[in-house]
């Protein structure tokens, strides 16, 4: 029979609640979250350093503490939510409240939970004496493409020495995730000649250009899904080619002169994206363009990049997964997952990155967004076996 946990006991209910009142929403700022934890931190003795978005209204944190001439530990986690306009939420979003074992608002699965237990225990990991250094990583803009995180990243180098482990603690309910899908998002603009729909043939109609190779993507899709190549530890177990807007025309009666599309590449590790972005701008530029171009040399398609987020590819034997299995206790298996993260950032600057943290995906972004206590009891017990890692041996 289980026990149930009272929050209140819980080192993190205290820190969770400040930071779930802090509406740190993708449009919004989160200088007021930045400050507040750059306080709480620097009043433990961390070093801190900050970097900035362009216009200053938003900041990564990296915070350090330690002997920093070793390699030591990253605990990441972004500090944006996503929006809570429109949904139909039972209580207040930005302050937790506990119903049935469950602590809702917003951010409490999709991750403040994970920044507030370890912050919450920072001062158990300076009280154990820590003979590796522990650095915590919090980040703007990563519901909006993982945007912030890489000038935090790019900081990194700069480190007396390059540290052996990141955990991001997305939600995984406390399992070990070793994989992502990586994501290219593109936009495209299909420029057309307007006229009167009456006299069609003298114009190029933007949006049936648009429907044209979004129909040809869909053919691609269904190619992948169909032939692969396949990976079924990840759901679903191939690439996904998806358009997500479509924005063309001003009227019935006229040939629309422009059209938009965005679209993005959810790439399995052995597809390429840049390979299936190339056969979709090719189909474009070569079967497409020069029916429209006939008509009008001015016609045709322009393609943007706007997002490019790594996938995450760590092996089921490396040392890194090795390491964050003794830390989960029971939850020892690992696994891969669709949605992506910063992991695969952190991945790419060199550093073996795990993603591991309490609550569960299936929580994210909805109304009513909870955590379940027990979750951030076993984040607790996988912070504190982290410091039988990092730090002086108990009796010491």
């Amino acid at each position: 029979m289980s026990v149930q946990i009272a929050a209140r006991t819980l080192a993190t209910y205290p820190m969770l609640e400040k930071l779930v009142a802090f509406d740190t929403t993708s449009w919004k700022s989160n200088l007021e979250l930045i400050a507040f934890v750059q306080d709480y931190l620097e009043g433990l003795g961390f070093q801190t350093q900050l970097t900035y978005d362009d216009d200053r209204r938003k900041a990564n944190m990296l915070a350090s503490i330690g002997p920093l001439d070793r390699p030591g530990v990253i605990l990441s986690g972004h500090t944006d939510v996503v929006p809570v306009d429109g949904q139909a939420w039972d209580s207040d979003p930005f302050q937790v409240t506990e119903r049935d074992g469950l602590l809702f608002g917003r951010g409490t699965s999709d991750m403040k939970t994970f920044l507030a237990a370890s912050l919450a225990l920072a001062p158990e990991f300076i009280q154990r004496g820590l003979e590796r250094p522990l650095y915590l990583a919090l980040s703007y803009d990563e519901e909006v493409g993982c945007i912030g995180v890489r000038r935090l990243i790019a900081e990194l180098p700069a480190l007396p020495a390059k540290p052996f482990l990141c955990i991001v603690g997305e939600p995984t309910e406390m399992r070990i995730i070793i994989g992502h899908k990586g994501k290219k998002s593109m936009r495209c603009r299909v420029h057309g000649l307007e006229c009167h729909s009456a006299l069609a043939n003298q114009g190029v109609n933007a949006v049936e250009a648009a429907a044209e190779l979004v129909a040809y993507m869909k053919t691609m899709q269904r190619r992948l899904r169909d032939h692969g190549p396949h990976d079924h530890e990840y759901d679903p177990p191939y690439t996904t080619i998806h358009t997500g807007v479509i924005q063309g025309g001003t009227a019935l009666n006229i040939v629309p002169r422009e059209c938009l599309i965005e679209f993005e590449i959810r790439n399995l590790p052995d597809d390429d994206p840049e390979a299936l972005f190339a056969e979709i701008r090719d189909y474009a530029l070569t079967r497409l363009e020069p029916e429209m171009k006939a008509v009008h040399p001015e016609a045709g398609f322009t393609f943007e990049e706007v997002n490019f987020t790594p996938g995450l590819h760590m092996a089921a034997e490396d040392e890194a997964t090795a390491f964050v299995a003794a830390l989960t206790g029971a939850n020892n298996t690992s696994g891969r997952v669709s949605f992506g993260t910063e992991a695969g950032l952190f991945q790419d600057a060199g550093i073996p990155t795990i993603i591991c943290g309490p609550g569960s995906i299936e929580q994210a972004h909805k109304p009513n967004e909870f955590i379940a206590i027990e979750q951030i009891a076993q984040c607790e017990s996988f912070l504190r076996r982290l410091m039988d890692r990092i730090c002086r041996p108990a009796s010491a």
